[in-house]
C-alpha cells in the first residue's frame, strides 16, 4: 500500500533524528537497538556520521513457524500463498493456517531477508558484538549479549574507539564478502553504498561483482534455500562463516571491532558446527556470490539481482516487455492471468524520486511465485525488492524512469534480454531508436507535491548512489 513509500525514506529520518538527539544532548557514547529493515542502516549511518563510541545490538531473528505437516514456515510463505489462492492451488483455509503459524513470535523475520541481512552486516563490519546477527530473539543468550553491549560501550568510551575506526574500506569489503557467502538481501547493496557515503569512503558498485567472482555462495537460506537464521546460529553463526573466509584469505582480519579487538581475535574460537548449513568453500551452492550487478543499455548505471535465488533456467532470459507504471497495475495483471510465460514484467516510476521512496516489490514478486511463474517470468524495476524475494527479479535499475533513464523509454512488446551469467541487461533497440525516444521523452510531474515525500523526491540521489541525501 501507499505506506511502503515511506519505508526507505524513513532511513534518512532515523539517521537525522538520532543525530539531532545525540548531538543536541550531547552523548559520550551510544547503544543502538534496532531490529527490522530501515532502522538498522539508519542507525549505522547515524553512528558513522556522529562518530562517537557506539555499539549496535539488534533484537534478534524470529524462529521459523511450523505447519501442520511439519514444514517450516516464514513470512514469505504467506505472501506467496496469496498468489497460490488466486491460482487455485491453495484454499483460503490453508492460507489462514499459514497466517496463523508462519510468524510464531518476536524478532526479525526468520529468513535471510533485509533485516537479518543488515544485522549480519553489522556484525561483520565490527559495529555489533559476535552473535549480533544470528542469536534468536527469544533466547536468553540474546539478553546476555545486550548486557555485554552495555558494558562494552563504556570500554569504547574509555578507549576512545569510534565507528570510523571500525568502518573502513576494508571492513566494507569484508561485509560484501560475507554478503556473497550468505546470499543476503539485494537491499544490502543500497545500504552499504549509503553507509560508505556517510563515511566518505570511495565505493563503487562494481566491487560487488569483483568480490562475487572470488567468494562462493556457501549458505542457502530462505527465501532462496532450505535453512533459516536459527540454523545458521546453530551452525556457528556469522563468526564461523567469517572464519571459513579468513582461512582462505578472503577476509581482512586486522580490522578493529567493538570488542576492542580485531577481527582475527574474535575468530579464534569460531568453528563450523553444522557443515550442512555452512558448506566448505570447495563445496559451495554456487561458485560465485549471492548478488550480482548488471549493466547494459537498459541500466547503464547498474541494476541488482539476488542471483542465488534465481532458478538456473532463468539466469538467461529474453522476452517481451510488459509495461506498468505503478506496482498496483502490475499486481492486478499478474493476479488476473494477463502475464504469460516468457514475459518480462517492467515496473517503473517506482524509484527513489519516481515512487517516491522506492517501494519494495514483495507483493508482485510473491504473486509471480504464487501463480507458478517464477521459473518462466522475469521482473525488472527501478524500485527495489524485499529481502524475501526469489526469482529473476532485477531491481535498482539506474538511472530511474523519473530521471529519464532508458527504462522510461521502453514500450509494450520491446524485447528485453537478461544474462545474469554475463552481468548484462539490455533492450533490443538500436542506439538511433533509443536516441529518438529519448528526445521525445518528457518526465511526468512528481507524484507527491507536499510533505516529507515531496522533499525527499527533490533531493534524493539515484539508487546506484545509495538513494542518499547529498552532504
Amino acid at each position: 500500500h501507499e505506506g511502503m513509500k515511506y519505508s526507505l525514506p524513513s532511513r534518512e529520518l532515523i539517521a537525522d533524528s538520532i543525530e539531532v538527539m545525540a548531538k543536541g544532548q550531547p552523548f559520550d557514547g551510544l547503544v543502538f537497538i534496532p531490529n527490522c529493515d530501515k532502522i538498522i542502516p539508519g542507525m549505522l549511518m547515524a553512528a558513522v556520521r556522529m562518530n562517537i563510541p557506539s555499539v549496535i545490538i539488534s533484537g534478534g531473528p524470529m524462529l521459523p513457524g511450523t505447519a501442520k505437516d511439519g514444514k517450516k514456515l516464514d513470512l514469505i510463505n504467506i505472501f506467496e500463498g496469496v498468489g497460490a489462492v488466486k491460482r487455485g492451488s491453495m484454499t483460503e483455509e490453508q492460507l489462514g493456517e499459514l497466517e496463523n503459524n508462519a510468524c510464531p513470535g518476536c524478532g526479525s523475520c526468520a529468513g535471510m531477508f533485509t533485516a537479518n541481512s543488515m544485522n549480519c552486516m553489522t556484525e561483520v563490519l565490527g559495529l555489533g558484538l559476535p552473535g549480533n546477527g544470528t542469536i534468536p530473539a527469544v533466547y536468553a543468550e540474546r539478553f546476555r549479549l545486550a548486557k555485554h553491549a552495555g558494558m562494552q560501550v563504556v570500554s569504547l568510551v574509555h578507549d576512545d574507539i569510534k565507528p570510523l575506526d571500525i568502518v573502513t574500506r576494508r571492513s566494507l569489503e569484508n561485509a560484501i564478502s560475507l554478503d556473497m557467502a550468505l546470499g543476503c538481501s539485494s537491499n544490502t547493496v543500497l545500504h552499504l553504498t549509503a553507509l560508505a557515503h556517510e563515511a566518505d569512503l570511495d565505493f563503487e558498485l562494481e566491487l560487488f561483482n569483483e568480490i562475487s567472482r572470488r567468494v562462493p555462495h556457501i549458505c542457502s537460506l530462505s527465501p532462496g534455500g532450505p535453512h533459516y537464521i536459527v540454523d545458521l546460529y546453530e551452525a556457528g553463526g556469522i563468526q564461523a562463516v567469517m572464519k571459513q573466509l579468513a582461512e582462505a584469505g578472503l577476509l581482512h582480519t586486522d580490522e578493529m571491532t567493538v570488542t576492542s579487538g580485531r577481527v582475527k581475535d574474535n575468530l579464534k574460537k569460531a568453528q563450523v558446527l553444522r557443515p550442512d548449513v555452512i558448506r566448505s568453500l570447495d563445496n559451495p551452492y554456487h561458485q560465485t556470490g549471492g548478488l550480482a550487478i548488471l549493466r547494459g543499455n537498459l541500466a547503464p548505471d547498474g541494476a541488482v539481482v539476488k542471483q542465488s535465488a534465481v532458478a538456473e533456467e532463468m539466469m538467461v532470459h529474453e522476452g517481451p516487455a510488459r509495461i506498468f507504471n505503478t506496482e498496483e497495475e502490475a499486481i492486478d495483471a499478474i493476479l488476473n492471468n494477463r502475464i504469460k510465460p516468457g514475459d518480462v514484467v517492467v515496473i517503473r516510476y517506482e524509484g527513489p524520486k519516481g515512487g517516491p521512496g522506492m517501494r519494495e516489490m514483495l507483493s508482485p514478486t510473491s504473486a509471480v511465485c504464487g501463480m507458478g511463474l517464477d521459473k518462466e517470468v522475469s521482473l525488472i524495476t527501478d524500485g527495489r525488492f524485499s529481502g524475501g524475494t526469489r526469482g529473476a527479479c532485477i531491481g535498482h535499475i539506474s538511472p530511474e524512469a523519473q530521471a529519464g533513464g532508458p527504462i522510461a523509454l521502453l514500450k509494450e512488446g520491446d524485447t528485453v534480454s537478461i544474462n545474469i551469467h554475463e552481468k548484462t541487461i539490455d533492450v533490443r533497440l538500436s542506439e538511433e531508436e533509443l536516441k529518438k525516444r529519448r528526445e521525445a521523452f518528457e518526465a511526468p510531474p512528481l507524484k507527491v507535491r507536499r510533505g516529507y515525500l515531496s522533499r525527499y523526491a527533490q533531493i534524493v540521489s539515484s539508487a546506484d548512489k545509495g538513494a542518499v541525501y547529498p552532504h
